[in-house]
C-alpha cells in the first residue's frame, strides 16, 4: 500500500464527502474509488485495503462520535467543523481500534494533527491534538516510549511544483437562437465543468480543448478567457503541489455529448438552458465562472439580435414605404378629377388644362 500520508488524505476526502452527503454507507465505495483515482498518480495504492479501512471505520462512527463528545463536552459533534470531526474520526479509529504494531498510537495522533494542519482551519491542529491527547491519556498512554519519525519540512510557496489544469464553460446556440450550457455531473452530486490536466508541450488552450473533447465529445472553439484559480494539494511523494486552473469560455455546436468511458468520478453530461442553470447544485468556483460566462454570452448574443432587429426594422420600413406608395397610386386612379385637382391644389401643383392621366402623373412627381 502507498504511504500513510496518501491513505489518510484519501480517507479524509472520502469521509468529508460521505459526511456532507448524509452518512449513507451505501455510497462509501463510489466516493472512495473516485478519490483514489484522483490522488493515485504514479503511486501504488491498494484500493481494496483503503475501502475496507473506510468501511470498518464507518461501522464504528457512532461509537467514535460519542467518544469525541465526551472528550469535548463543549463541542457537540454537529458544531465541530466537518474537516475537523473527520480528522478526529480517523485518529480515534487508529488509536482505539487500529493495529498498534503497524501504526503506533503516537503516530496515529501525530498524523491526525498533520492532517488538521493541512486541511483544517488555523486552530484545527490544536483542537485535534487536545481531544486525541485526552483520549490517549484516558486509555493509559499505550506506546508512550515509542519514537515517531521526524516531520517533513515545510516547503515555501514559490518552491512548490505547479500542475496546470484547464476547464471550460461550454455553450451552444441552436437554430432558434436558444442558448444552452454544457456541464458534467460528478458522483458527489455536483454539476461542474469539463476539465483536465495540461500535458507537456501543450498550451493551456490546446489542453483544455483536448480534455473537453475526450471527456464529452464536444469540439469547442475558445471564445474568451474567464480567469484562473489556484489551490494547494498535498501529494504523498511530491509534497505540497500548486494546482493552477485556467478557465475558458468555449463554444460548441449543439450536438449530443458522449461521456468518456472510464471517466471515474463523472456519471452524466448534458445541455441546460439558461433559465434552469441557477437551480443546479454547483461548486462555488464553478458558479462564479458561469456568472461571468453567461454575461459574455448574453452580451454577444444581444449584439447579434440587435443587428438582426435593425435589419428587420429597415426591411419593414422599406416595405411600408412601398406599400404606401402603391396605395397612393391606387388611390389616384380611383379618385375623381375634381378630387385630383383638389389634392393638386393642396400640394401646390399646377394642373390647369390637364387630363386625368396627366394630373395623376403630375401628382406622382410632386
Amino acid at each position: 500500500m502507498a504511504n500513510r500520508q496518501l491513505v489518510r488524505t484519501i480517507l479524509l476526502q472520502t469521509l468529508y464527502e460521505w459526511d456532507m452527503r448524509g452518512l449513507h454507507k451505501e455510497h462509501l465505495q463510489s466516493y472512495a474509488k473516485y478519490i483514489i483515482e484522483s490522488f493515485n498518480t504514479g503511486t501504488d495504492t491498494d484500493s481494496d485495503a483503503v475501502i475496507s479501512f473506510i468501511e470498518e471505520l464507518a461501522k464504528k462512527q457512532v461509537v467514535i462520535d460519542e467518544i469525541i463528545e465526551k472528550a469535548a463536552p463543549d463541542w457537540p459533534i454537529a458544531k465541530i467543523a466537518i474537516t475537523d470531526r473527520n480528522v478526529l474520526r480517523i485518529g480515534l479509529y487508529e488509536l482505539l481500534f487500529g493495529d498498534h504494531a503497524t501504526v503506533p498510537p503516537k503516530v496515529a495522533i501525530n498524523e491526525a494533527v498533520e492532517l488538521a494542519k493541512k486541511f483544517g482551519g488555523p486552530k484545527s491542529n490544536k483542537f485535534v491534538n487536545g481531544i486525541l491527547g485526552a483520549v490517549y491519556r484516558e486509555i493509559g498512554e499505550p506506546g508512550k516510549d515509542q519514537v515517531t519519525k521526524k516531520k517533513m519540512p515545510e516547503v515555501p510557496y514559490e518552491d512548490m511544483p505547479v500542475d496546470e489544469k484547464g476547464a471550460a464553460v461550454i455553450y451552444s446556440i441552436d437554430e432558434q437562437n436558444i442558448v444552452r450550457i454544457g456541464m458534467v455531473h460528478d458522483i458527489f452530486g455536483y454539476w461542474t465543468l469539463a476539465k483536465g490536466s495540461i500535458e507537456k508541450g501543450e498550451t493551456t488552450e490546446e489542453g483544455t480543448i483536448r480534455e473537453v473533447k475526450e471527456e464529452t465529445d464536444w469540439s469547442i472553439k475558445i471564445v474568451d478567457t474567464l480567469g484562473d484559480n489556484e489551490y494547494i494539494a498535498y501529494h504523498p511523494e511530491r509534497g505540497p503541489v500548486r494546482k493552477h486552473v485556467s478557465y475558458y469560455l468555449g463554444q460548441s455546436a449543439h450536438t449530443k455529448p458522449t461521456l468518456e468511458v472510464g471517466s471515474g468520478g463523472l456519471d452524466d453530461v448534458r445541455w441546460f438552458e439558461l433559465d434552469v442553470i441557477t437551480d443546479l447544485n454547483m461548486y462555488e468556483d464553478v458558479s462564479q465562472m458561469l456568472i461571468k460566462a453567461i454575461g459574455i454570452i448574453v452580451g454577444n448574443n444581444d449584439d447579434e439580435l440587435e443587428n438582426s432587429d435593425e435589419k428587420i426594422e429597415e426591411s419593414q420600413e422599406d416595405e411600408t414605404e412601398t406599400k404606401e406608395e402603391s396605395q397612393e397610386l391606387q388611390d389616384f386612379s380611383k379618385m375623381k378629377v375634381t378630387e385630383l385637382k383638389e389634392l393638386a391644389k393642396e400640394r401646390d401643383v399646377k394642373v390647369t388644362g390637364m387630363k386625368k392621366a396627366e394630373i395623376i402623373e403630375a401628382l406622382k412627381q410632386s
